[in-house]
């Protein structure tokens, strides 16, 4: 029984999601105390609980203290099974978050997976679905991972509502990569998605944009979706390289202007513009899981989090390898060795 702190490190939710990620792939049980203990709601919320019970239905687990608000929770975990599933979250809680539980072990299952999670796919303090689709699954598909993701209906906080579908495809082994530097840069663009809110929102945000990137027209695209998929507004800045993509977004919010929403935007891409990373914060600490499983690789980033730091010491306690943390030709970087 691996014994877990979750309030060391960050104290966030990622700890019980590798946990229950890697549980799940190598059959080890583990125990976790003092689940999200550094969050204003301490305990499992919706989202979270969903994890745990999609966790617990695929590789057919018993969970102990699986209820919301719990602070503890035993995970005994059985065999990886494929098929099809379909869980809801029943709230705004995030989809991708969920998603990014469960998809590393429906690799190791013995037949293809559908699956199907209904729940938020646009909030603050989560991937949107366009991060993983274009930032995250293109680099599993370089480590060998076939895995679709489709958007079918958005789902923005606080009302959900959002559906998204993802089909897996056995992987027999991840191949360990490496991404050390972005490359040329292929495309860049600005996407103002809306949803039941005034269409000048959207223009006031791009126009910002434009004017703080120095982007032309034909990089500021207005998304406007059927008004019933909303209330809702999200502003992605997507930049495209020759060895990496990345996906910076800010959410329109009650008495937040359109222009300080752009900004917050702006200045995230910024942040990774200003450095010679190949990924972005959020990016990094996403691969670290599967270039754990791969046993082998790394990659520079633009800022090494407290997150990331928390994320290897749990990893390392499910599988025999070790992260190292420093610096390759001026940037941050971060690599994976076997022990």
């Amino acid at each position: 029984m691996i014994e877990l702190d979750g309030s060391s490190g960050e104290g966030g939710g990622q700890i019980l999601r590798t946990a229950l990620t890697l549980a799940m792939i190598t059959g080890r049980p583990f125990r976790i105390r003092q689940i999200r203990a550094r969050r204003a709601k301490p305990g499992l919320m919706r989202q979270h609980l969903v994890a745990v019970q999609a966790a617990a239905r695929i590789c057919g687990a018993e969970a102990a203290g699986a209820v919301l608000g719990s602070q503890e929770l035993e995970f005994n975990p059985g065999k990886v099974q494929g098929g099809d599933y379909h869980f809801a979250i029943g709230t705004a809680g995030s989809c991708t978050l969920v998603l990014q539980t469960v998809l590393p072990a429906l690799l190791t299952a013995d037949r293809p997976s559908t699956l199907r999670l209904s729940g938020g796919t646009h909030n603050p303090m989560a991937p949107p679905v366009q991060f993983l689709q274009r930032a995250f699954l293109p680099r599993l598909a370089e480590m060998g991972a076939h895995i679709e993701l489709h958007l079918d209906r958005f789902g923005f906080y606080p009302a959900g509502g959002g559906e998204v579908l993802a089909r897996v495809s056995p992987c027999a082994a991840l191949r360990p990569r490496s991404w050390m530097a972005r490359g040329e840069r292929k495309a860049a663009y600005a996407e103002c998605f809306i949803a039941g809110i005034p269409g000048r929102v959207a223009q006031r945000e791009l126009e910002c944009v434009g004017k703080s990137m120095n982007w032309g027209e034909d990089q500021l695209l207005n998304r406007t979706l059927p008004a019933d998929q909303g209330p809702g507004n999200a502003l992605m800045l997507t930049l495209e390289y020759e060895h990496a993509a990345e996906v910076f977004t800010a959410f329109g919010e009650k008495s937040v202007s359109a222009e300080t929403v752009a900004r917050h935007a702006v200045q995230r891409a910024r942040q990774y513009l200003c450095t010679q990373a190949a990924v972005a914060e959020y990016l990094g600490d996403q691969l670290m899981l599967p270039l754990a499983l791969a046993g082998g690789g790394g990659f520079t980033v633009d800022e090494v989090s407290m997150h990331a730091r928390t994320n290897a010491e749990v990893i390392e306690l499910f599988l025999p390898v070790r992260f190292a943390f420093g610096k390759h030709e001026g940037a941050d970087a971060i690599s994976v060795h076997p022990r």
